[in-house]
């Protein structure tokens, strides 16, 4: 069991490096199945998912090499189309080997996969494409996982009916070396998909955007090594961009892409917060009170359902009225109010009023029958102060480190385990730019 121990309150400053993306590399390992050359990839974070990842492809036969921030990979021969359920069930990207086991195999057996409870978050977008390209695909049970299998997967035309991020994907690496052509309609744009479009272009792929939600994709008989470097993740640079406005405005972020966060860009102007740039790094200030602010979270180009948790913080800080958080992206992305409560913050969740809710919401709305809360109601200024905290899921980690850097006294923070999966030694970067954090491991 791992802990933080935070005495907040001290202004932070210095500079810090923004790592490569989650989001990529992840996918990333999964694209190195589809060749038996070698793959290439630098910038990568360290984190545990990772490492996950890096498990589950040497477990169907992968080889890897690791130096500092780079990784080479290289799948010459399967040797198991079956993932094992401990390792599935630890990252949801795990269900994407469907796509390079089906196409190099022709069988997959996968487990339903996991990651952070943040909503049911179903693969039935998947399945249901992959099935139109060929594969027949089953869920048991009685064993928790998904047989799937092919004669051979060919091209198809697939219209998601719901933004997804993974869905996308998988079926991008599906119709890669599917026979013919695959056209994807209402696909998701975020920048992060694009980078895996251009490492399995470099590998040979034939894959182009047509407009803003169509991705054409004709098959080819074989894809060869590459490399690529991946893009900085986007949500940490959110993370340090309002860890440094509230903190003082002396942190200097390097390797962050302002393009690509355009519209909190807006969002934290409106707010009240500037930013400066200077020899490629820039910083991220408030020069006068914070003002409330509303956001709804959405699908790329909107405002990402990851910042919503540190944008909180922010808000628990604007000078009079209220603000409004609406999640639409997952039904359950509130796991840090009760926490930041705990340490005086004002915030009350609710169910706005929503004309056709089916339609406005990305999860599968007729199916939460009113479970969850889809808003949060934020009074500031309120003056946060220490507590004992618990994570529920990555991002919300981040929220109560940022939360409990900016309070009032010790904090005590559990769950660690949680921010390790997409923060790289969060801790002692941390420290570097003045923080008073201890990483604390304590036997179970």
């Amino acid at each position: 069991m791992k802990k933080y121990v935070i005495n907040g309150g001290i202004k932070l400053q210095g500079e810090v490096n923004i790592s490569g993306s989650k989001n990529v590399v992840l996918k990333a390992i999964v694209a190195a199945c589809l060749t038996k050359e070698e793959i290439k990839i630098s910038n990568v974070p360290l984190i545990s998912d990772f490492y996950t990842m890096l498990d589950i492809f040497k477990e169907i036969g992968g080889k890897v090499g690791i130096s500092g921030h780079k990784v080479t990979l290289r799948l010459k021969d399967i040797k198991s189309s079956k993932i094992p359920l401990e390792m599935g069930a630890k990252i949801r990207t795990s269900s994407m080997f469907l796509a390079p086991l089906l196409l190099r195999s022709k069988k997959a057996v996968i487990p339903n996969p996991g990651g952070c409870r943040i909503g049911a978050r179903p693969i039935d977008r998947h399945i249901e494409g992959l099935e139109k390209m060929g594969a027949k695909i089953s869920y048991v049970h009685e064993d928790g996982y998904f047989h799937a299998q092919t004669d051979g997967l060919h091209g198809a035309t697939y219209k998601f009916k719901k933004n997804t991020h993974t869905g996308t994907e998988t079926l991008i690496l599906a119709g890669s070396l599917a026979h013919g052509q695959t056209i994807l309609e209402n696909a998701a744009q975020e920048p992060e998909i694009d980078d895996l479009i251009d490492l399995l272009n470099r590998m040979g792929a034939k894959i182009k955007r047509s407009g803003k939600r169509k991705i054409i994709i004709e098959g080819v008989k074989n894809l060869h090594g590459a490399s690529l470097e991946v893009m900085p993740d986007r949500n940490e640079f959110i993370t340090f961009a309002i860890a440094s406005a509230l903190s003082g405005g002396k942190i200097w972020i390097k390797n962050g892409d302002l393009d690509e966060i355009s519209v909190f860009l807006d969002k934290f102007k409106t707010a009240g917060g500037k930013w400066e740039e200077k020899d490629s790094k820039v910083r991220f200030y408030l020069d006068r009170k914070v003002i409330s602010v509303d956001v709804k979270t959405s699908s790329y180009p909107g405002f990402m359902t990851d910042w919503q948790g540190p944008w909180a913080v922010l808000m628990t800080q604007a000078e009079g009225g209220s603000s409004v958080i609406h999640e639409t992206v997952y039904e359950s992305r509130f796991g840090y109010v009760d926490e930041l409560k705990k340490m005086g913050a004002k915030i009350e969740l609710f169910n706005p009023e929503v004309k056709n809710p089916t339609d406005f919401y990305n999860f599968n709305y007729e199916q939460i029958n009113g479970k969850c809360k889809h808003a949060a109601k934020i009074y500031g200024k309120t003056p946060l102060h220490n507590a004992v905290l618990n994570i529920s899921d990555l991002r919300a980690g981040a929220t109560l480190v940022i939360a409990a850097l900016i309070a009032k006294g010790e904090s005590v923070v559990f769950g660690i385990e949680h921010l390790e999966r997409g923060y790289e030694n969060f801790d002692e970067r941390l420290k570097k730019i003045g923080a008073n954090i201890k990483l604390v491991e304590e036997q179970a």
